[in-house]
């Protein structure tokens, strides 16, 4: 069978001094329709960042594949259907795909045996349960976990990509097709964004880094509702148990500042802020002498050490740094311990 290579063009956006000027400039709060075109990073910065709750999972909390539009197909079929290459042979009585191929777009791989395709949750079941699915309802969950409606929810692919994958957010994993990476992000965005889901700090500046850097001007269509009533809310939220002010002399991004005692922090450099860190001034005992800098707190511990709690920031010579159980290219920790690294 002729293998066909469909090439997923990505409409440019051209960027004056931190602004993104879109197709439709509208504010991400506006969106109404698929009609839309939108910034990916101005989408992303009405994503509330918090902590994840990683308490309570379990993948049968989310059923799946079922057919919940009532189109006589079950999700997984509807999927090698709309993502098969050409026109796939189907059991109109069944509606199941006898014949078919498929070219994954995270890995390139070919193939037209449907075992070797897996139906991908772009935002993992898990990840979307510690980002606010553990609040919804069952109806809720098994709309998520079978949505058809918006294609960016669910990706045919290949087995071994998405086990790669597993549950691993953009901090963590991201597709061996580098070429694919602005597309991955910003369909990771609009399925976060549409359901309501947070992020966790990591999860955040990686995303904030791609968008400012290879893949800035970044685009996305709007979207409709979500299906199983979950209700969309783009305001940020602040958590605070003391005052933080953040200056900056271009454009600060703040989703969730999170402060331990009274501090301005004051920059001449473009300031994206996930999570402002800040720690007590005048006297630590953990400030670089002379530095300007903060220490690690909250992180306990020091570059390269074992620390907590895991996703916790803080400053080391200028430089960002995450507690972390996975290093820059995702790989685990000897012991699955979290270690003390710089941001990425």
């Amino acid at each position: 069978m002729k293998w066909r290579v469909a090439v997923a063009s990505v409409a440019t956006a051209v960027a004056f001094v931190g602004v993104v000027a879109t197709v439709d400039a509208r504010p991400a709060d506006l969106v109404a329709s698929p009609n839309d075109t939108l910034s990916a990073l101005d989408v992303l910065n009405t994503i509330r960042v918090e902590r994840e709750n990683t308490r309570g999972y379990s993948r049968s909390l989310f059923k799946h594949w079922l057919d919940v539009d009532g189109d006589g197909c079950d999700a997984r079929e509807q999927v090698l259907k709309r993502d098969a290459i050409g026109l796939p042979q189907v059991d109109p009585f069944r509606c199941f795909v006898v014949e078919a191929d498929w070219i994954s777009a995270y890995d390139g791989k070919k193939t037209s045996d449907r075992t070797e395709v897996d139906i991908d949750h772009v935002v993992a079941l898990k990840e979307a349960w510690d980002s606010g699915a553990f609040g919804w309802n069952e109806a809720q969950r098994t709309a998520f976990a079978n949505d058809t409606s918006d294609p960016r929810t669910l990706l045919a692919v290949s087995s071994s990509s998405n086990r790669s994958k597993s549950d691993k957010d953009p901090s963590n994993w991201l597709p061996s097709l580098r070429g694919y990476w602005c597309t991955y992000i910003s369909n990771w965005i609009s399925v976060k964004a549409r359901w309501n889901l947070s992020m966790d700090q990591s999860e955040f500046r990686r995303l904030n880094n791609l968008l400012t850097g290879q893949c800035a001007g970044t685009t996305m269509r709007g979207w409709n509702a979500p299906p199983g009533g979950v209700t969309v809310s783009t305001t940020s939220s602040t958590s605070t148990t003391s005052t933080t002010t953040a200056t900056s002399t271009t454009r600060a991004v703040t989703a969730t500042t999170v402060a331990t005692a009274t501090t301005t922090a004051t920059s001449t450099t473009r300031a994206v802020t996930a999570t402002t860190v800040a720690s007590t001034q005048g006297g630590s005992s953990g400030s670089s002498s002379g530095s300007g800098d903060t220490s690690l707190a909250p992180i306990k511990g020091n570059p390269g050490s074992f620390c907590s709690p895991e996703g916790a920031l803080g400053l080391h010579k200028s430089l960002v740094y995450v507690c972390s159980k996975t290093d820059a290219n995702g790989n685990v920790y000897a012991g699955n311990r979290a270690r003390c690294r710089k941001q990425t």
